[in-house]
């Protein structure tokens, strides 16, 4: 019993080291290709499976993987060694008695074989529900500001609450599962010591086996238990970790285009503005029938700008993150100068083109480091440059430690119009010769919006332009205007011009007007 004892303290320190030497170094890899996977990705994929799913697969599921493997194997290697050595002891006792306990290892395989197909889709499930739950916590606190605007805070708590109980439903359903597996384990338990007294009994009767013979092997089988429910309960821990991997494998083995990652890997086209040529551009999305855009057509000259107006739905947005190189049309082209984005990758094409959103974000960290997301080799001077440019940099000046100032979450809190601020000089730092810009401007107040409105004008001089027009004093500002209705472009021409049609347009600018 001692050296069995030392032997599997033994074992138990060799595999920890093993694990921390080969271990720790094996799943730091696994999360470094889950995360440059994740960043890999294209926007509509991510956009497509959900943040929250995300998250989980490379958050969640690496811990369970990094749990079931430090775990498991030290398990193995400590238990392994204590099931030889008693084993060894049994038939060393007399071999009809060892014989006897290795008849409880059918009764073993039978619950494994019981267990294994069952608890695979189980662990699934409750994976695929605590990332369900993350996407409605995370889809929720991104929109705080909105959920408290319309008071939706009852319905956000119940969809929350409504999810959370589905994990709790699942989690009580697979702690009932493995009750019945050990139920299992323990009738195969019952089936080798009941072997071992009656064949023990039996000897003894004959005179085969003396009395210290036929009392140790139920003691050297009743040690068995520990090692042996050990060894079963690492099936369980492997069940959940390979549910886990699978989901992670789902995120390794998607289409992945390595110069997303990091903006180094990216050249630079430079700011010499280029032409904008859209031609019969039609899309539409996956599972839809009908299409969002129908045969566009547009033209913006190098050094241009277009603003695009139409109702909600009228599939603005769709065709600024088409122009942006985002998605694949069905039919067309878009082209920068003489490029087809068609033959480019997101990276390739974000080399050509910028967009900004009205989803603008501010990363927790130096307020330096947040803009050199946008050019890393940017000098503190050329920093302040751009945001000189968009009219930032007094502001800036007056914060507490200027450019070193930490920002976003647990730093300075910065209002919208700032935040927006931001974006644009990492906008102007980019030097990319087009900018798409949706609606960048739609969060700010009207003080902040005549601020960001001027400040846009002076980020986008010298490019090629496409705005999404929020507000229609964006689109007085373009040289251009293109007006889309159900897809369609229906009317093009200058602001002027446009009124004086009385279309759409004209329409739309009237009751603009007599909203404000």
């Amino acid at each position: 019993m001692v050296a069995a004892a030392l032997l599997g303290a033994a074992a138990t320190a060799v595999s920890t080291y093993l694990i921390g030497r080969l271990g720790a170094d094996l799943l730091a890899r696994l999360r470094e290709g889950a995360v440059r996977a994740v960043l890999g990705m294209p926007s509509t994929r991510i956009e497509q499976v959900g943040r929250g799913d995300v998250l989980s697969r490379v958050g969640d599921d690496v811990a369970v993987i990094s749990k079931g493997i430090r775990t498991a194997v030290p398990t193995v290697f400590s238990a392994g060694v204590l099931v030889v050595i008693a084993t060894a002891g049994m038939f060393g006792l007399d071999w009809r008695l060892g014989l006897a306990g290795a008849g409880a290892l059918p009764a073993y395989a039978l619950a494994l074989r019981w267990y294994l197909p069952r608890s695979a889709p189980l662990y699934r499930r409750q994976r695929v529900a605590q990332a369900d739950r993350a996407q409605a916590l995370i889809s929720g606190l991104n929109g705080i500001e909105t959920v408290r605007a319309y008071r939706l805070e009852g319905a956000f708590r119940e969809k929350v609450t409504a999810e959370s109980w589905r994990v709790r439903d699942l989690g009580i359903e697979v702690f009932r599962f493995f009750g019945r597996f050990v139920g299992r384990e323990n009738r195969a338990e019952f089936i080798g010591l009941t072997l071992i007294l009656v064949v023990g009994y039996a000897l003894l009767e004959a005179g085969a086996a003396s009395l210290g013979e036929v009392s140790a092997a139920p003691l050297l089988f009743h040690r068995l238990f520990t090692p042996l429910g050990a060894i079963m309960f690492t099936f369980d821990e492997a069940q959940k970790s390979g549910a886990s991997l699978t989901r992670l494998v789902g995120v390794l083995g998607e289409d992945a285009e390595d110069r997303l990652v990091g903006d180094a890997s990216v050249a630079r086209a430079g700011v010499a503005p280029r032409p904008v040529t859209v031609e019969g551009l039609t899309f539409r999305y996956p599972g839809s029938e009908e299409p969002v855009l129908r045969e566009v057509d547009l033209t913006i000259p190098a050094g241009g700008s277009l603003a695009l107006v139409g109702a909600t739905g009228a599939g603005k947005t769709t065709l600024a993150a088409l122009i942006a190189g985002v998605g694949t049309p069905q039919a067309g082209s878009v082209r920068v100068g003489q490029t087809d984005l068609a033959g480019l990758d997101e990276a390739g094409a974000r080399a050509l083109v910028s967009i900004l959103t009205q989803e603008t974000h501010v990363f927790s960290g130096p307020l330096a480091d947040d803009l050199r997301l946008a050019a890393p080799e940017a000098t503190d001077a050329e920093l302040m440059d751009a945001l000189r440019t968009v009219g930032a940099d007094g502001w800036v000046r007056a914060l507490p430690e200027g450019l070193d100032t930490t920002v976003g979450e647990g730093g300075e809190r910065l209002d919208v119009t700032k935040v927006a601020q931001i974006a644009l000089a990492r906008l102007v730092l980019s030097r990319s010769p087009v900018v798409v810009l949706d609606e960048s401007t739609a969060e700010a107040g009207s003080e902040g919006a005549a601020e960001l409105e001027r400040a846009v004008l002076a980020a986008c001089a010298g490019r090629t332009t496409l705005f999404v027009a929020h507000r229609l004093t964006q689109a007085m500002a373009a040289d251009r205007i293109a007006v889309l209705d159900a897809g369609r472009v229906v009317e093009q021409g200058t602001h002027q011009e446009l009124v004086a049609l009385g279309g759409r347009y004209a329409r739309l600018w009237r009751a603009w007007r007599e909203g404000s």
